[in-house]
């Protein structure tokens, strides 16, 4: 199986290859951004991806969006810092096999490429409970008013990026991405941008 690992931490693609070095015939490709990231797997098409949410430019939500649009059939796997259900299911709903907190055990990474490797889905048993039991309580967080483009726009808002700056980044129209922060703002129930910046660090999303 071919592995294509997109993290900007040198540390955590080490990792990724001491906890899979007994999982047989396995080849790790790396990138570090979104953009390699593209590039890598326009060039390798590997098996399966793992990739990170938080990169540096655009996130992993935008590149796996970019990868399911090249290819449908890709098997992604997210990989988070943050095991807010709200994020797993955006993770689900942007076309992700797979979503495992980089907090929880190392074994949920292993069986999760396993899983999604064999064709299947796999999400961890803790967050799985936590959306299972989540309820009004996930319905009521301000992430889940969001889809997942909406939400790479408000991290890119709360990095200080321009309207322009992030149409650019995107690869969208500065109309549609006005329209979009507008709609936000709207959902969110809040009147400026500074306010949607502030709601992005609340919740975890900046």
């Amino acid at each position: 199986m071919r592995i294509l690992i997109v993290d900007d931490h040198p540390i955590v693609a080490s990792g990724c290859r001491a906890v899979l070095a007994d999982e047989g015939e396995i080849e790790i490709l790396e990138a570090a951004d979104a953009e390699d990231g593209e590039c890598v797997f326009i060039v390798e098409r590997p098996d399966l991806c793992v990739i990170d949410i938080n990169l540096p430019t655009v996130s992993g939500f935008e590149l796996a969006r970019r990868i399911l649009e090249r290819a449908p059939e890709a098997r992604i796997i997210m990989f988070s810092m943050n095991d807010d259900p709200a994020f797993a299911a955006r993770a689900i709903e942007c076309g992700a096999k797979g979503y495992v907190s980089k907090t929880g055990d190392p074994d949920d990474l292993v069986e999760a490429i396993r899983t999604v490797g064999g064709g299947g889905t796999y999400l961890p048993s803790a967050i799985a409970r936590s959306i299972a039991f989540a309820g009004p309580a996930l319905a009521q967080s301000p992430l889940s008013k969001l889809n997942a483009r909406e939400m790479e726009i408000l991290r890119l808002l709360s990095a200080g990026k321009s309207l322009s700056e992030i149409a650019w980044l995107v690869q969208s129209s500065y109309k549609t991405v006005a329209n979009t922060s507008s709609i936000m703002r709207q959902k969110l129930g809040v009147k400026t941008s500074v306010e949607l910046v502030r709601l992005a660090i609340d919740s975890g999303v900046a």
